[in-house]
């Protein structure tokens, strides 16, 4: 795991993830316009801190865990960000 993606996930870590993954798109992404450096990211996380929010407010929170390192550090994230209850949402209904 890359140094960024190891700080990403410790200042996730305040929201008690039930489930973090962090992938480290950057390579795939070297190079193309617009890109100061910084690194690319994915990450997908389930937390119960996310109970009763939006998708926004959801993404809100893990910009706000991670704001000084965006753009300088991280220059684009994707972020799928879950409370418990979506997965058994997805479960019942399949």
């Amino acid at each position: 795991m890359s140094t960024l993606a190891a700080e990403i996930r410790l200042r996730l870590a305040s929201l008690e993830p039930q489930q973090l993954e962090i992938t480290d798109d950057s390579a795939k992404h070297a190079g193309h316009a617009g890109s100061n450096g910084g690194g690319h990211f994915t990450i997908s996380i389930t937390s119960s801190q996310f109970c009763d929010k939006s998708v926004i407010m959801r993404h809100r929170i893990i910009y706000q865990a991670l704001q000084d390192l965006i753009p300088s550090r991280i220059h684009a994230l994707s972020i799928a960000a879950h409370a418990p209850e979506d997965h058994k949402t997805v479960l019942l209904s399949s």
